[in-house]
């Protein structure tokens, strides 16, 4: 499985929890260890996203893939 496979296996187990709140998130690149994503929906101006950014989402996507070093919103 390449790197962004399984940056995007990583993703759908966050994807369930963005979505219950009216938000989406999509895999944009990964590039010199950095995952760059984007936020949809909800998740668009909401004070605490970035928070969830990189409380969840970064958290899942290193635990699944440890040559990542940073999750950065586009």
């Amino acid at each position: 499985m390449s790197i962004e496979q399984k940056i995007e296996a990583a993703l759908e187990q966050v994807r369930p929890f963005v979505l219950q709140h009216g938000g989406n998130i999509t895999f944009v690149k990964y590039e010199n260890s950095t995952v760059y994503v984007q936020l949809h929906g909800a998740c668009v101006g909401c004070p605490i996203s970035s928070y969830t950014l990189k409380m969840g989402v970064e958290k899942a996507i290193k635990e699944a893939v440890p040559e990542v070093v940073a999750v950065e919103e586009l």
